[in-house]
């Protein structure tokens, strides 16, 4: 027997779920089928609370909920303590919101500082990506683009796996770097195996992306390569 068939019985009627609703109205479905941007809020607080409660469906919840607090933004700003006092949470739900508002916090911190670093020097970029790339098992590599006020404005992986010629372009570089009318741009890829030297053929590959830079009018501004928590730069190995 299922834990949610067990609190059925313990409550003496059953909980409606969102396999009460038809397919194409469960949140989870149209969010996988659709993309999250088709939910309404209520149905994506309803993705975290996953049932309802005795008589009401799980969106119907959600949005009472959202009614009662007057929109998702008041909902989380709330406390544990808070949020499990609410009817329909409850102290399971209050903890799966919590979590999920307080990510959803930390991603806005993140972002917002890094569209707002101001990078001026191979250690700002190292800061960065050293986190996102310390645990790579694949050699990943990432263009950068900059605006004029040196801040980042995109980054884009072009290519996942063995790092060679036939794999990296310089096409596909200046792509990204064209649509998103980048300033400067800088080369990031990780070595896996945590030895942080450039071989011959990441020197090779540079040469020909600075090459093709300046026939682009687009600078690249430097190479990096992470390798755990350590980092080359092509620049100040005077390798470009």
């Amino acid at each position: 027997m299922k834990n949610s068939d067990r609190e059925d019985k313990k409550r003496g009627g059953k909980i409606l779920g969102v396999k009460e609703l038809p397919p194409d109205d469960r949140p989870r479905e149209k969010l996988i089928s659709r993309g999250p941007q088709s939910l309404t809020d209520a149905e994506l607080v309803a993705i975290l609370l996953r049932t309802g409660t005795k008589g009401k469906s799980v969106i119907e919840i959600a949005q009472e909920i959202i009614n009662k607090e007057k929109n998702v933004a008041v909902l989380a700003s709330k406390s544990f303590e808070s949020l499990k006092k609410i009817n329909g949470i409850g102290k399971d739900k209050a903890a799966t919101l919590l979590a999920a508002f307080e990510l959803s916090r930390r991603i806005q911190q993140q972002s917002k500082w890094f569209s707002e670093k101001r990078i001026t020097s191979p250690a700002d970029i190292a800061d960065i990506f050293i986190p996102l790339l310390r645990d790579e098992l694949k050699e990943r590599f990432i263009v950068v683009c900059l605006s004029t006020a040196n801040k980042i404005i995109k980054h884009e992986t072009i290519s996942v796996g063995n790092l060679n010629s036939s794999v990296v372009h310089p096409r596909e570089i200046f792509k990204v770097a064209i649509d998103c009318s980048a300033a400067s741009i800088i080369l990031i890829h990780n070595h896996p195996s945590g030895n942080p030297d450039p071989s011959n053929e990441d020197i090779s590959i540079t040469k020909k992306i600075l090459e093709a830079g300046k026939i682009m009018d687009i600078p690249v501004r430097d190479h990096l390569i992470i390798a755990g928590s350590t980092f080359t730069s092509f620049v100040e190995r005077k390798l470009m």
